[in-house]
């Protein structure tokens, strides 16, 4: 894995979304994977202004989700498909219709897991998917213990994701859904490039581990370390945990000359 750290959650969107106009500048009909939650906001900031300032272009690609709730209501803001249409797909160039997500409301979920994972093939795969990672190693919605090699599927969420995902329900734990629909480990290390933001100290350890620890079903993020083209940005607070760091930063300081 490459290592940046970076000083702030602005310099970190910068450089993503620099990664992201390369591919794209080179490849406008290369496919985009997004992510929900506050790391990627930064990125898809900067991702806007390109595209407004007509630096860069969506108009030819599709975004591929992630990961979706089961059971959530069609117009709850926190339905996923709603906040990637509110934070990204609806402020650029890339058509509704090349919008998609796995379908938590899929009358038989096992069958729209499997098409799912079947319409990214169709679609030529993602060329660069942007990833966060939660505070116990999950990436997507692959909790702790789950297949290394899995493709999209149901899955439960633990309780420690639906606690730090309270907040986005009122804080409150009843309001968080226990199941959802995500991408398989599998299906993600399929894309072509892998570009992970982890910020703040509470991100510290499942970094650590994600890095520099062993491959794990219990750290499902170290699968991370058998992809040939995968990009970690942290800040300070979340590389605070890592052993070799010196040795990353002299690694990023010789990338930059």
């Amino acid at each position: 894995m490459e290592i940046f750290i970076l000083p702030s959650e602005e310099a970190i969107g910068k450089a993503i979304a620099d990664r992201i106009e390369e591919v794209f500048t080179a490849r406008p009909q290369a496919n985009l994977g997004v992510a929900t939650g506050s790391s990627p906001l930064p990125t898809y900031r900067e991702l806007i202004a390109r595209v407004a300032a007509g630096r860069l272009s969506f108009k030819d690609s599709h975004f591929f989700m992630l990961d979706e709730y089961v059971g959530i209501a069609e117009d709850h803001p926190e339905r996923y498909h709603n906040v990637i249409h509110t934070e990204i797909a609806s402020q650029v160039d890339v058509k509704p219709e090349n919008v998609h997500g796995p379908e938590g409301n899929a009358e038989d979920l096992q069958v729209a897991v499997k098409e799912y994972d079947q319409l990214i093939k169709d679609k030529g795969g993602v060329a660069l998917q942007i990833l966060g990672i939660g505070s116990d190693g999950h990436i997507a919605f692959n909790e702790p213990g789950g297949s290394l090699v899995s493709r999209t599927h149901v899955d439960t969420l633990t309780k420690q994701t639906r606690v730090d995902n309270a907040r986005f329900f009122d804080d409150d734990l009843s309001k968080v859904p226990t199941h959802c629909v995500t991408q398989g480990l599998g299906t993600i290390m399929d894309a072509e490039e892998l570009c992970l933001v982890a910020t703040g100290a509470n991100k510290a350890e499942a970094v650590a581990q994600m890095v520099e620890g062993a491959i794990s079903a219990m750290w499902p993020a170290t699968i991370m370390q058998m992809h040939p083209n995968a990009k970690v940005f942290l800040d300070e607070a979340a590389a605070s945990k890592l052993k070799l760091i010196d040795y990353y930063r002299e690694m990023q300081a010789a990338e930059s000359h």
